[in-house]
């Protein structure tokens, strides 16, 4: 599993012009799922999340997580995230889960994710042309990949 994170001020999802999940300060995750991956990438990502220190503190210094500042979530599904641009200039997307594998992972991810901060993961929908808006703080950006966690 490969997550783009992203630290906000606010950010919203919506499908046909309309708002399906917002949010003000904490994370939006850009969530890409591969074929390969399995429960404890899903277990790995959603712990490290959580956890991550990138929250300024009282000092202006990133050592907050997102559950210290009890923040929220926006999740979207993203398969362009395993797009493969080494040949020529068409991206292959091989790599990407079929979707009806993808889904059930990303809804366990979204499931984890509720169950460790105690609080409802604001989501996209799965498969739909979504538009995203965001503020980005900092910016703040990251990119975690379940297959680098060794």
């Amino acid at each position: 599993m490969r997550v783009v994170l992203q630290r906000v001020s606010e950010a919203k999802v919506s499908v046909n012009q309309k708002v399906i999940g917002e949010i003000n300060t904490g994370l939006l995750l850009l969530v890409g799922i591969a074929a390969d991956d399995e429960p404890a990438d899903v277990d790995w990502l959603c712990k490290k999340i959580c956890n991550m220190r990138i929250f300024n503190d009282q000092d202006g210094k990133m050592n907050l997580s997102l559950l210290d500042v009890q923040g929220d979530l926006l999740s979207i599904s993203q398969f362009t995230l395993h797009a493969s641009t080494k040949k020529g200039n068409r991206p292959s997307f091989i790599y990407a889960a079929k979707p009806e594998f993808a889904e059930k992972m990303y809804l366990q991810f979204n499931e984890n994710l509720a169950k460790l901060l105690g609080k409802k993961i604001q989501q996209g929908q799965f498969g739909a042309d979504m538009k995203v808006s965001l503020l980005n703080d900092g910016p703040v950006t990251l990119i975690i990949d379940s297959k680098d966690k060794v």
